[in-house]
């Protein structure tokens, strides 16, 4: 009883302020700013949401970012299976200098500016691979990965060696699917990572439409997107002016809410359950 009571009050801390967003978003600016709204809309109104999605540059920016993050999520995935593999390997020559490499990079980094020069001159300016080749490795996410497949029994691969396995053949048919957790733990990190990220493009982007729509609904907010490029009225421009926060929260974490559900349950499963026996 008591830890049904407990979990139901973290679910309501939890779910409270994104309720709270979703209700000022579909409610009117006079409410909004005399502190009205709670966990229901209060005025409902649809003015900001049709401004921002009536234009088509918002879907070309979102159409944007979900190709930036499907290809920097899936190369990222890569490479840090990979990297974190490698790193597992206790009898690795020069494993503590590939662990120091990576490890010095999350305290040290060459600059903005040395950064924005390297990445003109390879070219790669207003192109996708300005957002996926820079953060194609986390070293948080690397680190975890690691810690992950040095617990995993080392009689596994053994027995995949003595089969007659190769290393990339043991990764594949046994190690990755011994892995979904971990696997589907960083797909959820990367995939929120680079979808809500902004920055990267903003800096090394000179074209509207190669924006992700974070940038996008950065610009709306700042004012960057004036009231008359829309045929925005007084009204119109008051409202959003309100509730544009509130709307750019719910536009932005809504396909993320969808993703969770499908990998949810790799969280909780065993992961190791039956692999080993004796």
């Amino acid at each position: 009883m008591v830890n049904a009571v407990v979990l139901l009050g973290v679910v309501v801390v939890t779910l409270y302020p994104f309720v709270n967003i979703l209700a000022q978003s579909f409610s009117s600016d006079s409410a909004i700013r005399a502190g009205q709204v709670n966990l229901l809309p209060k005025g409902f109104n649809l003015t900001t949401y049709q401004l921002v999605m009536s234009d088509s540059m918002f879907w070309t920016n979102y159409k944007n970012t979900v190709v930036y993050t499907v290809v920097a999520t899936a190369i990222a995935i890569v490479l840090t299976t990979c990297y974190a593999y490698v790193l597992s390997k206790k009898n690795l020559r020069g494993r503590g200098l590939l662990i120091g490499i990576a490890v010095f990079t999350m305290f040290f980094n060459g600059g903005l500016i040395p950064n924005y020069v390297l990445i003109t001159s390879l070219g790669l300016k207003n192109t996708l691979w300005a957002i996926v080749l820079p953060n194609a490795i986390s070293v948080f996410n690397l680190l975890v990965m690691k810690s992950f497949f040095e617990n995993m029994p080392e009689e596994l691969e053994e027995a995949a060696q003595i089969d007659g396995l190769s290393t990339y053949g043991t990764l594949a048919r046994i190690v990755l699917p011994l892995s979904k957790a971990v696997l589907a733990t960083m797909l959820l990190f990367y995939a929120v990572s680079f979808w809500n990220s902004w920055f990267a493009a903003f800096l090394y982007m000179d074209k509207a439409e190669l924006f992700p729509v974070t940038v996008y609904l950065r610009n709306l907010i700042s004012g960057a997107t004036s009231a008359s490029s829309t045929g925005a009225g007084v009204a119109e421009v008051a409202q959003v002016s309100a509730n544009i926060q509130a709307v750019t929260i719910i536009l932005t974490v809504l396909p993320i809410l969808c993703l969770y559900p499908m990998i949810q349950k790799y969280f909780v499963s065993g992961v190791m359950l039956g692999s080993v026996k004796g």
